[in-house]
């Protein structure tokens, strides 16, 4: 089978969890036999050097990208209020884009076009007029509700009804948009329900991100460790930032008073100033580090406390694979059918934070058991070579027209 995956960002290093699930998914469909070529946008926001990696992307037949600035620019965001148009995606509307993906499908025959999320859309009719490939959408979220979420967190008055507004106009294309594609492919079963209830018809499966589990090296927490905290995540992702901030100012200084030897360790691609400037009793700021395998191992308590978003995290799975004691909201979790207390540890609110980590101090000796129970969990759901046999198989059962 001979696909062609298109990103809105070059999916390397795994930084964050859209370039773990393009990465993992392309992995394992070359360990299938398929064939996969890469085109993707070299972002200002997430810039590579392509060349430096390309030894680390030989799952691929072809590595294809062209240089797009996707900085979010004031003037067009005000000028877009006039519009009908989704700034959101505007911003990937790219003509070098365009033109190397129609030199692409004219010199090769594709069984599949993959788009990596919604804001590859805007290329379905070049697609259309320049292959018969079927057209596969992976929804890595339900994209407006990001959006609708940050609304309704957001105290400032204006920045809510600009969050609220852009989450209509995201909505009504993203709407539009599912009816132009042969097979969705949502990244969880709770987004496939939600594409359902938008009123998606066609044929769709759930398919989530896979890990390759012999990068994953298991270490059990035991009763004995050092109690510490990590929080990793791409902090240019508004969620992100959102749930760092809220985990800092009301549930840390708590925390700091009822375990004075408690401490967090934080670390993201593009930390803004303010985060790195923090001088907090405890915490360590530690940026962008350059592995978060090792990064993650230092501790045995990784907190998630997101509060809005959507999707799945891939930095729970991770920290699952791993071994590590995750103590995530119920949100955080969407995707990932963990249960409270075998798999990880659930809280929603400040109160119930500051509980799960007092039980994680006197309970110590349920640590190891919740520590295998992640790994085997991710064992047994989210093994990247499983995930690319369900996509193989889910192309083939397609009708040929």
């Amino acid at each position: 089978m001979k696909i062609l995956q298109l990103c809105k960002k070059f999916p390397f290093p795994l930084k964050d969890g859209e370039s773990i699930a393009v990465t993992y998914l392309a992995k394992g469909l070359y360990q299938l036999d398929c064939e996969v070529t890469l085109l993707a946008m070299n972002t200002t926001k997430h810039p590579v050097a392509v060349n430096r990696i390309r030894p680390k992307l030989e799952h691929y037949k072809a590595v294809h990208y062209t240089s797009l600035n996707n900085e979010v620019k004031p003037l067009h965001a005000f000028l877009n209020l006039f519009s009908s148009d989704s700034y959101n995606i505007s911003r990937f509307e790219d003509e070098s884009f365009a033109r190397r993906l129609r030199q692409l499908l004219r010199k090769e025959k594709y069984d599949l076009v993959q788009l990596e999320s919604l804001y590859l859309t805007p290329y379905i009719d070049l697609i259309r007029d320049y292959s018969d490939a079927k057209i596969f959408l992976r929804a890595h979220n339900v994209e407006h509700e990001i959006w609708q979420r940050m609304a309704k967190n957001e105290e400032n008055t204006v920045r809510s009804w600009y969050f609220d507004y852009s989450a209509r106009k995201l909505k009504k294309y993203e709407i539009a948009q599912l009816k132009q594609i042969d097979y969705l492919l949502p990244i969880s079963a709770v987004d496939h329900k939600k594409f359902r209830k938008l009123g998606y018809k066609g044929p769709s499966k759930a398919l989530p991100i896979g890990l390759d589990l012999d990068e994953f090296p298991f270490q059990q927490v035991m009763p004995g460790e050092k109690l510490a905290i990590s929080f990793i995540g791409s902090l240019d992702w508004m969620p992100n930032i959102e749930a760092l901030n809220w985990f800092v100012d009301r549930i840390w200084p708590h925390l700091n008073v009822i375990f004075p030897n408690l401490t967090l360790h934080i670390a993201g691609r593009n930390c803004p100033d303010w985060i790195h400037n923090l001088k907090i009793k405890n915490i360590t700021v530690h940026g962008e580090v350059p592995d978060s395998k090792t990064f993650l191992l230092k501790y045995p308590l990784s907190v998630v406390p997101l509060l809005s978003g959507s999707g799945m995290r891939a930095k729970i799975l991770e920290a699952m694979a791993l071994g590590r004691v995750v103590i995530s909201t119920k949100l955080g979790l969407e995707g990932i059918d963990a249960k409270d207390k075998k798999h990880l540890l659930v809280a929603n609110n400040e109160e119930e934070f500051i509980r799960k980590i007092r039980f994680c101090y006197h309970h110590k000796k349920h640590l190891p058991s919740l520590s295998r129970n992640a790994r085997r969990k991710v064992e047994s759901e989210f093994d990247h070579l499983k995930i690319a046999q369900q996509l193989v198989e889910t192309f083939q059962g397609i009708p040929i027209n």
